[in-house]
């Protein structure tokens, strides 16, 4: 049963065993499709469903009542009320032009920036696009016809990537984005904004005919740089707008929010449909839905145990015993895993751990055990005695990752080839493929991992393998690899390479970074570990890939 009503803050909404739902209204009519929708596949569910203005929603939370769904703007405003967030959902908008545009090669290259964009906004002349491309080499007087639709939620986004506070196209309206799609395709020299969704085509995602999206110059140096190289597919597209690489005033997001973490399992599991079947809706309602990888990072983040911080008073004695008890078991586990890695130790003879600086990583704090083959790909290789290879991680990579949460492995009798994707490591939902030192058959895999990752970081020669492989051309391919010795000059070479890369990747994603600088520069242990999944992508492709 569905019940849908404006919301009124003076009635409970505590209604047992019932689901009680709030939108902002310009997210009404998304919900009541996601309610809808769910009520039919969960018959037996009863969901209240109320419509509100942000204040009401403000008056809501601080009652601790109810799950919401609300818009950046109205985040802003209930932040104080609603200490849990999760993003479900975007609203992009794009600047798109014709396919054909003469001048296309020159865009792409260099993109448009705000800047250049608020300026012929402002301009009293006929617009071209030499005022987008002050720079281009081209005659900058290819005309620029600018469409436009009265739709407040588009202008409103444009006007804040052009820094207006109040936005006034000046150009040809349309009635409607779909008109202007239709007229974009038809003239070379056009541009305008719309939804993302709009260009779409349903039945294989891909861009409209005759119909490209505009790249952006964002951090305005006259170029799309690798950073910015996110406009060729959707795919990339996407996900590049996940992890920050397109303008956040063009990329409106749908929030649940919460006076706490949701731990009704009937909230859960709406939360959880509206993660994964329920994305269909958003598409069909004029909204993007989440790439796979960030619908994975929300589902973990509502699927998180929960931690008390106090317990019953009445279970306190029965609490008590259990501390005790798992107090022995730890101080137990803790001597006994330091009786094994004292022996792991001896087994593994390590060299050049030198570094006696805590927190500090480089090329000396690496552990490389000696007759083992290391390749360029930041993992290595060792012929055991039946012929089969184990292979895993080097150190180093996992010196830069920190501790890793997942690991996404291939399956036993998958075949390989050196240099294809090995696996993928994972932390916190950001994730770097690995690429194989061999070509083969996988015959075994290590299955403590799936269950243990930690092995990876704490042991990445002994318990910290990940396969165990049959070689097919291993007298060859183990020339292009290095042992100890080799291995440990060539480690120079990478650091230098490793910290080139930090200076100019968080110079521009995250200019208040500050790397340990110390005698010349040394990184922290677990560079990557806070940094934000753009520049995990920008790892992934300028320093890992380009190796392989």
């Amino acid at each position: 049963m569905v019940i849908s009503k404006e919301l009124s803050t003076g009635k409970s909404l505590n209604q047992k065993g019932a689901i009680t739902i709030f939108a902002s209204p310009d997210l009404y009519p998304l919900t009541s499709k996601w309610v809808s929708e769910y009520n039919q596949l969960n018959p037996g569910m009863n969901i209240e469903l109320l419509k509100s203005e942000t204040k009401d929603i403000s008056a809501v939370l601080k009652k601790g009542n109810g799950i919401g769904f609300v818009t950046d703007g109205s985040l802003s405003e209930v932040n104080n009320q609603s200490p849990w967030s999760m993003t479900v959902g975007r609203n992009v908008i794009v600047p798109v032009m014709n396919s054909m545009n003469p001048l296309k090669d020159e865009i792409n290259r260099t993109g448009i920036t705000s800047a250049e964009l608020d300026r012929m906004f402002r301009s009293s002349e006929n617009p071209t696009w030499g005022m987008l491309l002050p720079n281009s080499k081209n005659t900058p007087v290819t005309p620029l016809h600018f469409y436009f639709v009265n739709d407040p939620a588009i202008n409103s986004g444009v006007a804040d990537f052009v820094k207006e506070n109040q936005y006034k196209p000046a150009g040809i309206q349309v009635s409607s984005e779909q008109e202007m799609i239709a007229v974009i395709q038809k003239d070379p020299n056009a541009l305008g904004f719309c939804k993302l969704l709009q260009i779409v085509n349903p039945n294989d995602q891909s861009i409209a005919e005759h119909v490209q999206l505009v790249p952006i110059d964002k951090n305005g140096n006259g170029r799309i740089d690798y950073m910015e190289a996110i406009y060729s597919n959707l795919q990339d597209f996407s996900r590049g707008v996940w992890i920050g690489k397109y303008p956040n005033e063009l990329s409106g997001h749908i929030y649940s929010v919460s006076s706490a973490k949701p731990k009704n399992e009937a909230e859960l599991a709406f939360l959880n449909w509206i993660l994964t079947d329920g994305q269909k809706t958003l598409n069909a309602n004029g909204f993007t839905d989440l790439v796979l990888s960030e619908r994975q990072t929300q589902l973990a983040k509502i699927h998180e145990p929960a931690l008390y911080t106090t317990a019953p008073a009445s279970s306190f004695s029965m609490l008590k015993g259990i501390l005790i008890v798992l107090f022995v078991l730890v101080v137990l586990s803790i001597i006994t895993d330091t009786v094994l890695r004292r022996n792991k130790i001896r087994r593994a003879i390590i060299t050049n751990r030198t570094s006696d600086i805590p927190g500090i990583f480089d090329e000396n704090t690496v552990l490389i055990p000696k007759g083992i083959y290391f390749d360029k790909t930041h993992t290595w290789a060792f012929m055991k005695k039946d012929g089969l290879v184990k292979i895993g991680i080097d150190d180093f990579l996992l010196h830069i990752t920190g501790p890793l949460t997942r690991v996404e492995m291939k399956n036993c009798g998958d075949k390989i080839k050196k240099g294809e994707h090995l696996l993928t490591i994972i932390q916190q939902g950001k994730q770097l493929n690995i690429y194989s030192p061999v070509t083969g058959t996988i015959k075994t895999q290590n299955s403590n991992l799936l269950n243990d990752v930690a092995l990876l970081n704490t042991d990445p020669f002994i318990d910290g393998w990940i396969y165990t492989i049959e070689p097919a051309n291993w007298s060859l391919e183990i020339q292009f690899m290095n042992m100890a010795e080799k291995y440990t000059q060539w480690l120079k070479t990478e650091y230098s390479r490793l910290k080139d890369f930090f200076a100019l990747a968080t110079r521009v994603h995250v200019p208040a970074f500050v790397m340990v600088l110390q005698d010349g520069g040394v990184l922290r242990d677990g560079i990557l570990a806070d940094l934000g999944p753009e520049i995990w992508e920008d790892f992934q492709t300028k320093y890992i890939d380009v190796t392989k």
